[in-house]
């Protein structure tokens, strides 16, 4: 009965993921919004507070932080399985995808096509949705949102590699400081479904790879250990999100030669013509090199130290959530997230996405659609991409 109930579990967690894989158009902070719309306000999976707290944790560590949400999601859901089923759900579309484009597609210009402009429209009424949920719950008093507008105000301002993780850890200090004697009432405990020991084993895993890969690779002449090292250390040395990966990739493989600057350029808009995550970008360039098996070679190593750094964290993280000397601190911090996203909703979405009154008046028509009639977002996105069609041929 439990293993039957568990494969029930784990064929939901794939389905929903995969829906998500297929219409969750707009980078990082879309996905957020996508999940927050799914899992935290349809299916209930998880409270506002855990969620905002997950989100949190993911923006520390290395790797697409949206990702690693989506995985942490299927963790708490269903273990280690409902991890992996999570990321497959949501990552495999957005690979086959590039993969295709690296066989057939390369160098079409997608990436002017109207309907990834009205895809980008879609992405506005997703985040500005879930910014409203989230401000409402994370800053309710005028200190969280004072916070918030630190966070906002210098993300903007200070746009680096290191900026975001600076105001996370500074919003986590004045959050301890101004709510360390701050009384509120007993939390949902997340259960987390893997053992500490599990998770210090993950952690030892990763660090050994990052330690062993390059010795590896300079101890024999293969191929596939020198991609997989590439794109490993790629994964795991990056903060800020998939944009910020992409001069690490370029960097590995441009000036070695195993793929000319306007393959790269051309992949690079093919991944903006997809939904999932941009680290997938990886499974073109793997593709380019080796084909088909290159291109899942290179979302592996990409993606592998991401969900060993979530498996690892998880099971500290809701004990380190509930103590109260730490509790201060998170009201901090997810109220510097509200910010951070607030600053990635005016750039790039909006300045990307917005470039016309017509294009307002969509965002307009799709934010009521999701708020007001509540349909779900694959019917908006169908009708943003519709709608982007319709704006290009005015």
């Amino acid at each position: 009965m439990k293993s039957a109930m568990n494969i029930k579990t784990l064929l939901e967690i794939l389905f929903i993921s995969t829906r998500l894989g297929f219409t969750s158009f707009g980078g990082p902070v879309a996905h957020l919004g996508y999940f927050h719309e799914e899992y935290v306000r349809r299916r209930k999976w998880m409270d506002e507070k855990s969620y905002a707290d997950l989100v949190a944790l993911c923006q520390f560590l290395p790797g697409p932080a949206s990702s690693q949400v989506g995985m942490g999601i299927g963790i708490m859901r269903a273990g280690v399985l409902g991890g992996m089923v999570s990321f497959l759900g949501f990552t495999l579309p957005s690979v086959v995808a590039l993969v295709l484009f690296a066989l057939f597609l390369e160098g079409v210009g997608v990436t002017d096509a109207g309907w990834i402009h009205g895809l980008k429209i879609v992405a506005v009424a997703v985040v500005g949705h879930a910014i409203l949920g989230m401000a409402q719950k994370l800053t309710p008093d005028l200190k969280r949102k004072a916070i918030a507008l630190f966070a906002l105000v210098v993300i903007l301002m200070w746009q680096t590699a290191i900026s975001q993780v600076a105001v996370i850890l500074l919003s986590a200090l004045i959050g301890f400081l101004l709510y360390k004697h701050h009384a509120s009432d007993q939390e949902a405990r997340v259960k987390i479904p893997i053992s500490r020991r599990l998770a210090v084993i993950c952690l030892l895993i990763f660090f050994g790879l990052l330690i062993l890969l390059p010795i590896i690779r300079e101890a024999t002449t293969l191929e596939w250990v020198a991609l997989f090292d590439s794109f490993y250390r790629s994964g795991a040395l990056v903060f800020g999100g998939g944009h910020v990966v992409l001069p690490l990739l370029e960097r590995e493989f441009v000036p070695t030669g195993w793929l000319t600057e306007e393959q790269f350029l051309a992949g690079y808009g093919a991944a903006q013509a997809v939904p999932g995550p941009l680290f997938t970008f990886a499974a073109y360039i793997g593709a380019v090199i080796n084909g088909w098996k290159g291109g899942m070679l290179a979302t592996v190593a990409i993606f592998l130290p991401a969900f060993l750094l979530i498996t690892g964290a998880l099971p500290f993280w809701d004990s380190l959530r509930q103590n109260p000397k730490i509790k201060g601190a998170l009201m901090g911090v997810n109220a510097a997230v509200v910010g951070i996203l607030i600053a990635a909703f005016y750039h790039p979405i909006w300045t990307s996405s917005i470039l016309a009154p017509v294009d307002f008046a969509l965002a307009a028509i799709l934010f009521s659609m999701l708020v007001f009639w509540k349909l779900p977002p694959w019917m908006v996105v169908m009708a943003g991409a519709l709608g982007g069609l319709v704006i290009r041929m005015m």
